[in-house]
């Protein structure tokens, strides 16, 4: 059965993103890096709707080497490219989706997060954010691989804000490459999550 979410339903669970984030930003407030306005945009996609995703294996946290083939025919996968670790946005955005886990589920979709961060970065800061359920993962060496693949790797050598919806046959549902600088709303997930077959 299709999981149904109204607009105001929505709407709550942004401002409880958004609260949520914040309580969990204040506490690692003074390990933050304040990178200032950076450009929006500063790549090329080398993926679309309607393509294969390009497979990748990369290490989690948890020492564990994550396959995203390993979720076909099984899983939904929503990536969830950040730039950097102890940066404002990224440390407001992954914790928000702390709260979004049971929609995650409904769908049959697993979240994996990724940046360009090496492990022992990523660890520190998924503990000071107060640990997230979905496993982050390192694509730091070879450096940026993997969001190269999918045209997402910047020319300063971090990842775009971008979330990449894929279907339990490993096609491309959505791409949603966002402003590097703003927050994407969590409506934007559950939307993209909820039109995937």
């Amino acid at each position: 059965m299709k999981y149904a979410i109204g607009i105001a339903t929505l709407y709550l669970l942004g401002l409880l993103a958004a609260g949520a984030a914040g309580a969990v930003g204040a506490g690692v407030e003074d390990s933050i890096y304040h990178p200032g306005v950076l450009k929006p945009i500063d790549s090329s996609l080398k993926v679309a709707v309607g393509q294969v995703a390009p497979d990748f294996s990369l290490k989690s946290i948890r020492g564990e080497k994550i396959r995203l083939s390993q979720y076909r025919g099984k899983k939904k996968v929503v990536i969830s490219f950040v730039p950097a670790a102890f940066t404002p946005v990224c440390s407001d955005q992954w914790p928000g989706y702390n709260i979004s886990k049971q929609i995650f589920d409904k769908n049959n979709a697993v979240l994996l997060g990724i940046s360009l961060d090496n492990i022992p970065s990523q660890y520190a800061w998924v503990q000071q954010m107060g640990g997230l359920w979905f496993d982050v993962l390192s694509d730091f060496w070879p450096h940026g691989r993997v969001a190269d693949s999918y045209g997402l790797l910047r020319s300063d050598g971090t990842a775009e804000r971008a979330l990449i919806f894929i279907d339990t046959n490993g096609i491309i549902r959505a791409v949603e490459v966002s402003d590097i600088n703003e927050r994407p709303p969590l409506e934007l997930v559950v939307k993209d999550l909820e039109l995937m077959e």
